[in-house]
């Protein structure tokens, strides 16, 4: 099983989240955050094969949190998460920090696993 951390500010959205990828085979939750501070804590303590992130958050936005990770662990995997309608720019800018994948609000199970086991 890879490890996976969920990082969004929506405790709706997390559990959403956290749902489809413990009922996969492949993937386990195995820690949740509020923002990006916490993304960095937590992968710290866990190291976590995978952190699935929001890119909009209080205290710390998720593409500073990616910054800072990449640069302490440029090995981490980071898929983004974001609604619809907030694609666009930040989505590339994402990509450019070295998020491995950008996954977008409605979830859709399969594609949310798919995109993990192609990253892991």
């Amino acid at each position: 099983m890879k490890k996976v951390i969920i990082v969004d500010d929506s405790i709706a959205v997390a559990r959403q989240l956290e749902t489809i990828i413990n009922n996969s085979d492949d993937f386990n939750v195995v820690a949740q955050g509020r923002n990006g501070a916490e993304a960095i804590k937590l992968y710290l303590q866990e190291k976590p094969d995978i952190i699935c992130m929001d890119m909009n958050m209080p205290v710390m936005d998720g593409l500073s949190a990616l910054r800072s990770l990449r640069q302490t662990s440029p090995d981490v995997n980071v898929v983004m998460v974001t609604s619809l309608g907030g694609v666009g720019d930040k989505y590339t800018e994402a990509l450019k920090l070295g998020a491995r994948d950008v996954i977008s609000k409605p979830f859709d199970a399969e594609t949310v696993i798919k995109t993990l086991q192609k990253i892991a």
